[in-house]
């Protein structure tokens, strides 16, 4: 089950492979939203005029609902998978100890056979765990795909919008930013907007 475990650390990264995406405290009163929908308007005020902007992509991977969806239900595959092989794991692990233990008592044509169908058991375990991983990365891949896809294209709406020359990512990981006065960082408006843009989204889907 290593490829799973693998598969596990990737999905946990998420958005940050993707868009190079530190950290915000979030509030999820009434208040705070009101907080925030001020916060992300006075930020567009200040950043009038501004050609350069960028947002900071740890932020947005902490807020964007869209994302954080992805992820809780991709590593939810990911704990079903795991525990289905873990379970056949055990249950062969089972059936080696028992073997192990009548052995001596077997006639060499009995070993043979237990040893054959134990061998293809295990093989049969390996494939299994193969074609989950596979599976779950592709699942994975389509997923942040879309993600990224509709994050971008929402910026390239609101870049023309704003009239915006140059969008950047910065992200503690991966600082290609080294330093940025506040007023370019545009963060908390695109995050506002591309959670109303999900939940619109979401609400037109149940209708």
């Amino acid at each position: 089950m290593n490829k799973l475990f693998k598969t596990v650390s990737h999905v946990s990264l998420g958005l940050v492979a993707i868009l190079a995406v530190a950290s915000c405290n979030q509030n999820a009163n009434t208040g705070a939203t009101n907080t925030t929908n001020d916060s992300a308007a006075s930020v567009a005020d200040a950043n009038k005029g501004e050609k350069i902007v960028y947002i900071n992509s740890d932020t947005l991977s902490e807020k964007y609902e869209y994302y954080k969806d992805v992820r809780t239900k991709l590593e939810a595959k990911v704990k079903k998978a795991q525990g289905d092989l873990q379970s056949k794991g055990q249950a062969f692990q089972r059936e080696v100890a028992e073997y192990q233990q009548k052995a001596a008592t077997m006639s060499a044509s009995e070993r043979q056979a237990t040893e054959e169908r134990l061998a293809r058991k295990q093989d049969e375990l390996g494939r299994l765990d193969q074609n989950a991983s596979a599976s779950i990365a592709q699942d994975e891949s389509t997923e942040f795909t879309n993600v990224y896809n509709t994050i971008t294209e929402y910026l390239k709406k609101h870049a023309e919008e704003k009239g915006y020359e140059l969008v950047l990512t910065y992200s503690v990981s991966n600082p290609t930013v080294l330093y940025a006065e506040k007023k370019m960082d545009i963060t908390a408006e695109v995050v506002a907007a591309l959670n109303k843009e999900y939940k619109d989204k979401q609400a037109k889907e149940k209708k």
